[in-house]
């Protein structure tokens, strides 16, 4: 192995015991976990196996394939914010209908309650 495989390997299984330990500590959900580690493990194999890279670039046509791999990184990170921005599209969603039902909730209680104290109460008759 060259110097700079042990480094990517390193590297690569640094960031899969990292995000396992963000897991167990529950500083990150499962669904996004499973995602870093997936891109872990794609780490050790092009680590593990750099001649993949070439041998897919040939299959595909690239003429430098190196350059397929950072087109693939872009490709996933794309994909990765456009899933976090559905991600937060869901939850200001969810939050609005909750501040909603809760602005409701308070009005329906203010006039429960003011509805009561202008009724006579029953035990105050003599």
């Amino acid at each position: 192995m060259k110097s700079y495989q042990i480094t990517v390997l390193a590297m690569a299984i640094g960031l899969a015991v990292g995000i396992l330990y963000l897991v167990r500590r529950d500083h990150i959900y499962i669904r996004q976990g499973v995602f870093w580690v997936v891109v872990a493990v794609a780490s050790v194999a092009m680590a593990s196996w750099p001649t993949a890279i070439d041998l897919i670039g040939e299959s595909l046509g690239v003429s430098y394939p190196p350059t397929l791999l950072l087109l693939a990184a872009i490709l996933v990170l794309m994909i990765k914010g456009l899933l976090a921005d559905i991600g937060v599209t869901k939850l200001r969603r969810d939050m609005r209908r909750l501040n909603q039902r809760i602005a409701l909730l308070e009005a329906e209680q203010s006039t429960n309650r003011g509805s009561t104290l202008d009724s006579p109460d029953e035990t105050s008759r003599p």
